[in-house]
C-alpha cells in the first residue's frame, strides 16, 4: 500500500492541484478506502461499532468520499448524510448506498449547510488536519450535535521527510473546550486497517459533548 500523505486527503482538503474528481474512480483501490478486501472491512467495521451509539442514530459523515464509512454505519442500522466536495465522490457513494436510508450532499466538510438538523454522531476521516482553522472547524462541528453527541476523529502524520497531519495531543488539546469526555485510539499497530503495516500515527478521537 501506499504511505504516500496526499492519499490520506480527501476532496475536502486545500489541494488546489488535486482533481478529486478525476480522482474518483480510483479512490476505492486505496485498501482503507475502498474496504474492499474482507479483512480490512472487518476490521473497519468492529472499530466503528465502538465508536458509534449502539443504538441506532443519525450519523454526518464529513468528507465522505465515496461512502465507504457511511455503508458501515448503515449496516450498523443508522441513518447516515454524507457531505463531499467532488460531485463525483458524492455519484459514487449514492450508488454504493442505493436503497438504504442515506442521504449525500455536494458541500464543504468545514461548514456543511444541512439548515437546523442536528445528529447523534459527526464522523469525519483525514479532513480536519488540512483545513486552514481545524479549531474553528471542529467548534462548527459540535454545534450540530445534539445534547450528548459524540465527534469521531479519524487522523494521523504521515510521511518521514515532510510530515504532514495533525499530532493527537494538539487534536485533544483543541477538544478541551468543546468536549466533556474524550478517548484517543490508536491505530498504527492494527495492520488490518490499512491493508499492511505502517510506521507512521493514526489513531482515532472519540469525543463527547456536553
Amino acid at each position: 500500500m501506499t504511505n504516500d500523505s496526499e492519499a490520506m486527503t480527501s476532496a475536502n482538503t486545500p489541494c488546489p492541484d488535486v482533481d478529486w474528481d478525476a480522482r474518483a474512480a480510483s479512490f476505492d483501490e486505496e485498501p482503507d478506502h475502498g474496504l474492499r478486501d474482507p479483512g480490512v472491512r472487518r476490521a473497519w467495521s468492529g472499530r466503528l461499532r465502538g465508536w458509534l451509539p449502539g443504538r441506532a442514530g443519525d450519523v454526518l459523515d464529513l468528507g465522505c468520499g465515496t461512502g465507504s464509512l457511511s455503508l458501515l454505519a448503515s449496516e450498523q442500522g443508522h441513518r447516515v448524510t454524507g457531505v463531499d466536495l467532488s460531485p463525483a465522490m458524492v455519484t459514487l457513494a449514492r450508488e454504493k448506498l442505493a436503497g438504504r436510508d442515506a442521504v449525500f450532499l455536494v458541500g464543504d466538510a468545514a461548514a456543511p449547510r444541512i439548515g437546523e438538523r442536528r445528529f447523534d454522531v459527526v464522523l469525519v476521516r483525514h479532513v480536519l488536519w488540512a483545513l486552514p482553522d481545524p479549531g474553528r472547524a471542529l467548534r462548527h462541528w459540535a454545534g450540530l450535535l445534539r445534547p450528548g453527541g459524540r465527534l469521531v476523529l479519524v487522523e494521523g502524520v504521515w510521511g518521514t521527510a515532510d510530515p504532514v497531519g495533525i499530532p493527537a495531543e494538539r487534536l485533544t488539546a483543541l477538544l478541551d473546550p468543546i468536549a466533556g469526555q474524550v478517548r484517543v485510539e490508536r491505530l498504527s499497530d492494527d495492520p488490518l486497517l490499512w491493508g499492511g503495516e505502517v510506521a507512521d500515527e493514526r489513531y482515532a478521537v472519540v469525543a463527547v459533548t456536553g
